[in-house]
């Protein structure tokens, strides 16, 4: 006999479904708990930032969900940061698995201790020696890049500040200390991975990333990106609420953002409260912490206790 599933169900199952999906995406595991996300547990220190401090509030929290598409969408803005990933990944062969390098990154650095962040950063450092080419200039000749320009590492580095703050401010809750803190904090992990003098206020942030608006463009490769950031290769019921993050993610971008990308959407004040309800169907199955989050917590506990 056909079941039928009613509205709240069906809404349910997806968010279960993108849940699941989340964690394997995100940690390149089927279980979600790679040996990176285990180690977290283990440690002699703190970290970097620890409980109670502004990134582990911001990256602890589901808008990251959105703040990550929306981190993929600038990087689409900046040609020479769109070639490296063209040129050196596997994009549109592996994307997932190119996120999953990205989410370790982030994670270790946020919820480790301080040797296991400086053994993650050099890890990335090494990657980004590998990454140099060209990349067509406004009037087509070829330009040079490499992942270790300071320009170009400034880039990344204020794309995913400004992402993740700009999200989290609208879907997240309290930031311990403030947005500024948030942006001082987290320029920690810039320095580690090269970047010179990142921002460490909100006022800082945005005065850097405008000094990139003459680099900023949209050409063919951008086109291609921005179409695949929009429909990844998902399962089919996963489609409609990842649908629903890729237009809040949209819609926090600034306007001018936006028009180089060809991103029309639905603005900010009608995606927000569609957005909450995803991301609260979200939370419902993901729980508040994530493994990674719990098993820091057991570090400090553990530290505590000894």
């Amino acid at each position: 006999m056909l079941s039928v599933l009613s509205p709240d169900r069906f809404v349910d199952s997806a968010a279960n479904m993108v849940a699941t999906g989340f964690r394997r995406m995100v940690s390149g595991d089927p279980d979600g708990q790679p040996d990176w996300v285990t180690q977290l547990e283990h440690g002699d220190d703190a970290g970097y930032f620890g409980a109670g401090s502004a990134t582990w509030a911001v990256h602890g929290a589901l808008p990251t969900l959105v703040g990550g598409v929306r981190a993929l969408l600038m990087q689409a803005l900046h040609p020479a940061a769109l070639a490296g990933v063209q040129q050196h990944s596997r994009y549109e062969d592996d994307a997932l698995g190119r996120l999953s390098g990205t989410t370790q990154w982030l994670t270790v650095v946020t919820f480790g201790d301080e040797a296991q962040a400086d053994r993650e950063c050099a890890r990335v450092r090494g990657l980004h020696r590998k990454v140099k080419g060209t990349y067509p200039g406004i009037d087509g000749q070829p330009l040079p890049y490499s992942a270790n320009d300071s320009d170009l590492l400034r880039w990344v580095h204020v794309a995913f500040t400004d992402s993740f703050l700009a999200t989290h401010l609208v879907w997240g809750g309290e930031i311990p200390g403030g947005p500024d803190a948030y942006v001082r904090e987290w320029a920690k992990a810039g320095e580690l991975v090269g970047v010179t003098d990142p921002p460490r206020s909100v006022a800082q942030l945005r005065e850097q990333l405008r000094g990139f608006d003459p680099i900023l463009r949209s050409d063919e490769a951008s086109k291609r990106t921005v179409k695949f950031i929009r429909q990844p290769p998902l399962p089919i019921p996963a489609r409609p609420p990842y649908a629903l993050l890729f237009a809040g993610a949209a819609a926090t971008l600034p306007a001018d953002y936006r028009k180089i990308l060809g991103l029309n959407g639905a603005p900010l004040p009608v995606m927000k409260p569609v957005v909450s309800a995803m991301l609260a169907s979200l939370g419902a199955v993901l729980g508040r912490q994530s493994p990674s989050q719990r098993n820091a917590r057991r570090r400090l506990s553990s530290l505590t206790n000894s």
